[in-house]
């Protein structure tokens, strides 16, 4: 009979593995970086299937482990048992007296992995009192099993395992007299042992502490002051420019949007509206500026003279020039609206009596309608 139930224990062994592999997958609170390593005291309850040759019947007990977790696979316990087997009610046994065992061991556990569920291999070796109608011997334990633990909270975990127990008594040496009623000087006993208890560790949890975080300090970049800008070189600064990307030379509008424009170089052949070839290039440049600026008002191209002549040839040549300049710009892709109107020497901007005056009153304006 007791060969059956090594059979099951041996297998017992050999499935545990499978079956930690598995939980593995189901349980995942816990975690071998938070290690548990709390001494602890695990009380238990024992039913014990006893050796035929013990000539009893099984029995139950209890006892106290006292152990200590080393490192992810390993714990140690020292142990102390009471165990009772009860008589055997056979009719031909003259001695059938229960049976009365207490010892200790120091136990040896191996964890396959420490999780909420966590299953375990055991080793053990010790000594135990038997206590019989017959007298008491002092023997050697030795216990190997299977086990596994699941954790109820940080302060209890049910534990339960089954161990093959090997006896000896040596008492065969003892002048053969056998502690047992069978008189078969057989003090060699293979009993199995099913124990179920709790583990509960003593202070406080050690947890592993939350990593520091460390943000990088970002600095602000410092919003430039737009107040000191003026990118367009308009006299208003950027804070202030309604108009942005005024075109070079306007005269501006406090908003910084443009009222005028002098085209400064803008020659003729004389006594006449054909512009020069140098006229030409300073327009070129006017008519690329007039297209890239996005505001696309109304313009007025304004001619203006010296005084030299009279009033009415003067004004009406400068009509001419100045629509010779609007179309002009026209043919250079300037999608503005131009009218040109001549105004010869009525609006003078320096004294017609000195030749610098006089120059500076022979001009062309693009006056923005707005």
């Amino acid at each position: 009979m007791i060969k059956k139930y090594l059979t099951t224990a041996i297998f017992a062994t050999l499935i545990t593995p499978v079956l930690a592999n598995a939980a593995d997958s189901f349980y995942s609170s816990a975690s071998t970086d938070d290690l548990d390593t709390r001494w602890y005291v695990a009380p238990y309850g024992s039913f014990i299937k006893a050796d035929d040759n013990r000539n009893s019947n099984d029995g139950w007990g209890g006892g106290l482990a006292v152990g200590k977790v080393l490192n992810e696979h390993f714990n140690v316990e020292l142990k102390g048992f009471y165990q009772n087997l009860g008589s055997n009610s056979d009719a031909l046994n003259l001695n059938t007296g229960d049976i009365d065992m207490a010892g200790g061991t120091a136990d040896l556990q191996y964890f396959f992995f420490r999780n909420k569920y966590s299953p375990y291999a055991v080793i053990g070796v010790g000594a135990a009192n038997t206590s019989t109608q017959n007298g008491d011997h002092v023997g050697f334990i030795g216990e190997a099993g299977v086990g596994f633990t699941y954790e109820l909270c940080d302060y209890l975990s049910f534990r339960s395992d089954i161990r093959y127990r090997y006896n000896n008594n040596f008492a065969s040496n003892d002048n053969n007299a056998s502690l047992f009623a069978n008189n078969s000087n057989n003090d060699d006993f293979h009993d199995m042992v099913v124990n179920v208890g709790f583990v509960i560790p003593l202070g406080e949890k050690a947890h592993k502490p939350e990593p520091k975080i460390e943000f990088p300090v970002v600095t602000p970049t410092p919003i430039p002051d737009c107040s000191t800008k003026d990118d367009d070189h308009d006299g208003v600064n950027n804070c202030l420019d309604q108009c942005p990307g005024t075109i070079s030379g306007s005269k501006v509008d406090v908003n910084g949007c443009p009222i005028s424009l002098e085209i400064k170089g803008v020659q003729f052949k004389y006594d006449s509206a054909e512009l020069t070839s140098n006229a030409k290039i300073i327009l070129d440049g006017v008519a690329k500026s007039l297209i890239a600026y996005p505001q696309k008002n109304d313009l007025d191209v304004q001619g203006h003279t010296s005084s030299e002549g009279t009033d009415q040839y003067n004004l009406r040549l400068s009509q001419k020039r100045s629509q010779s300049v609007a179309n002009y710009l026209k043919l250079k892709g300037v999608n503005n609206k131009l009218t040109a109107h001549g105004h010869g020497e009525r609006q003078p901007i320096a004294d017609n009596s000195t030749e610098v005056g006089k120059s500076k009153n022979r001009r062309v304006e693009l006056i923005w309608i707005q």
